[in-house]
């Protein structure tokens, strides 16, 4: 459409949506790597909790196996004790190697317990292990096939981008001249926010209402911004009076031409 046949609002209204458009697919460019950044500090967190109760259960075995050296020792210190108290020369001698045992025998029902213990602490971490390579299996699949989509994604979000660059520049020349220095600045400042629709006398950007001596300036096609927010404003395209001043502003066109 040349600029002898689109209104001002038709452009601005293009303009805007082109303006969004292209915001949302810059964000989508960018998610993709936050997004796979994200996945993999995921799978860094549950690689290192594999390995810390890895570590865990290594430790608790080494000390377990210790703790079962100690029960051996003691078995034999006891059954070499008991020996000794029958050989014992005489009954004070006897009545020492029955205290030692005794008092070994204890450690050992300590040691036992804490062996036991250990065995109960072993079989949850056991557990966990499990629970955990099964979390990190999940992380691993579901990041592979987010990296596979984006993959396929990466290249139709740059050509969509490219399309409506283009898009976007056949429009800024349909822009009436007085538009023109506005509008750039404008987008230089704010970007997407540089433009703002007027749907029932309130602006779209920031809802503050838009006097009507504005909204008249609108009508007849000139460039005018909201006094709260600074957008360039144009007719919402479902008021009633936006097909009223676009079909004035075709007249006048049509005048000048």
């Amino acid at each position: 459409m040349s600029s002898e046949t689109r209104t001002a609002a038709e452009t601005l209204r293009t303009l805007h949506r082109i303006h969004e458009q292209l915001r949302d697919l810059h964000e989508r460019a960018t998610r993709g790597p936050r997004l796979a950044k994200a996945r993999e500090a995921n799978l860094a967190r549950l690689q290192a909790q594999w390995t810390e109760i890895q570590n865990k259960a290594k430790d608790l075995r080494i000390k377990t196996d210790e703790k079962q050296l100690q029960l051996k020792s003691s078995e034999v210190a006891i059954e070499r004790r008991r020996q000794q108290q029958r050989e014992a020369k005489d009954n004070r001698e006897y009545q020492a190697l029955g205290d030692q045992i005794r008092a070994d025998q204890m450690a050992m029902s300590v040691l036992e317990d804490e062996i036991l213990e250990n065995m109960e602490k072993l079989d949850q971490l056991a557990a966990q292990i499990k629970q955990a390579e099964q979390d990190l299996a999940k992380a691993q699949a579901e990041a592979a096939a987010a990296d596979r989509q984006w993959q396929e994604e990466a290249p139709l979000i740059q050509a969509d981008i490219q399309r409506l660059e283009a898009e976007l520049e056949r429009t800024e020349a349909d822009l009436p001249e007085e538009f023109r220095d506005l509008y750039r600045r404008l987008v230089k400042a704010k970007g997407k926010d540089a433009l703002a629709a007027i749907r029932n006398e309130f602006c779209e950007g920031c809802h503050q209402h838009v006097p009507l001596n504005l909204i008249a300036g609108v009508m007849l096609g000139k460039p005018i911004c909201c006094k709260s927010c600074g957008r360039l404003l144009y007719l919402a395209e479902d008021q009633p009076t936006a097909k009223m001043s676009e079909e004035n502003e075709r007249r006048g066109n049509h005048a000048r031409g």
